[in-house]
């Protein structure tokens, strides 16, 4: 059944009817913002991180839910998504950088490659790979690429023109063509970046549900192990966090950007961003006291941001 479409002031009203509270943000301030900064329906969004009254006279109704929450949550949110598109950007370059290396380090020719991993593909599959190249021939940045080899592709051209979720199958494919067992696993670590990478840039919210047990798969065996060294994550914590979808998939991205990339200074431009991130969780940590889903998260990724990401990072220790 549809729903009726609300005004900013009934938007507001609704939230007032479902426990949602004013007083930390005023309802002229909540107004402003879902008309000018964010919409209700991603704001409302991070709702699923607080419970409702079981029964009375406020039952279904939130308990202690201020508005200004919601909108900091968001905030929060838009900043992280940012930052893993960054992170997911590094991790794009240096799983080429590994494929490169590969072809390099063998007696591949750089075209035969392409050719026989176009062949490896169903009829289906080759379609939509010719599509994908296809719609960038009039691409202001790559359409000289696409032009120029005329679907002859060398392996370093044939990587600056694929998308990201093309450029991980490929991976794959290495993996397997040169018998690289650690390129083999790295490739589901990789479909995780691919799949938080794609919600990001799409401006999907991260943060909104924070439940445990949402996680449809186990976490990759290399990122329970590097976890199980970390003192200050005693196991059932671990496991708890870890069985959420969302932190799953940006722990697994924390450790993949961890893994792959070789340089220093990336690596300390990640430690910088990361921390910022890091530092912006707790800037209203008062909002959160009462809730151990969002703070015990906070504290969770903070750990790990600490162990991994630490500011006085060094590429040699």
């Amino acid at each position: 059944m549809e729903k009726r479409k609300l005004s900013i002031k009934e938007q507001v009203e609704h939230l007032k009817d479902n426990g949602v509270k004013f007083t930390v943000e005023d309802e002229a301030s909540a107004e402003d913002y879902l008309s000018n900064h964010n919409n209700y329906f991603k704001v409302t969004a991070y709702r699923k991180n607080y419970r409702k009254h079981p029964g009375g006279k406020n039952e279904g109704k939130y308990i202690n839910l201020e508005f200004a929450y919601l909108k900091d949550l968001a905030i929060i949110d838009m900043r992280l998504r940012y930052q893993i598109v960054q992170l997911s950007l590094d991790i794009e370059h240096y799983a080429k950088m590994q494929i490169l290396k590969k072809v390099e380090e063998s007696d591949e020719n750089g075209y035969q490659i392409i050719t026989d991993y176009r062949n490896s593909l169903s009829d289906d599959q080759r379609r939509r790979l010719d599509n994908e190249i296809t719609r960038n021939n009039n691409n202001v940045y790559c359409g000289d690429i696409v032009r120029k080899y005329n679907g002859c592709f060398p392996v370093w051209a044939w990587l600056e023109i694929v998308p990201f979720g093309r450029l991980v199958d490929f991976y794959r494919y290495c993996g397997i063509r040169f018998s690289d067992w650690g390129m083999s696993d790295a490739f589901y670590r990789l479909m995780t970046c691919k799949d938080l990478r794609n919600a990001s840039a799409h401006s999907s919210c991260v943060i909104n549900d924070l439940k445990a047990k949402t996680a449809p798969r186990r976490t990759n065996k290399l990122v329970t192990l590097e976890l199980a060294k970390i003192n200050e994550l005693n196991i059932d914590f671990r496991k708890n966090r870890m069985s959420n979808s969302r932190i799953q998939q940006i722990t697994t991205l924390l450790y993949t950007h961890k893994t792959i990339v070789t340089s220093e200074g990336v690596h300390n431009s990640a430690c910088t961003g990361l921390h910022v991130i890091i530092d912006r969780l707790y800037k209203n940590s008062e909002f959160y006291k009462d809730n151990e889903l969002v703070l015990g998260t906070f504290n969770f990724l903070k750990i790990i941001v600490d162990k991994w990401f630490p500011n006085n990072y060094d590429n040699g220790t």
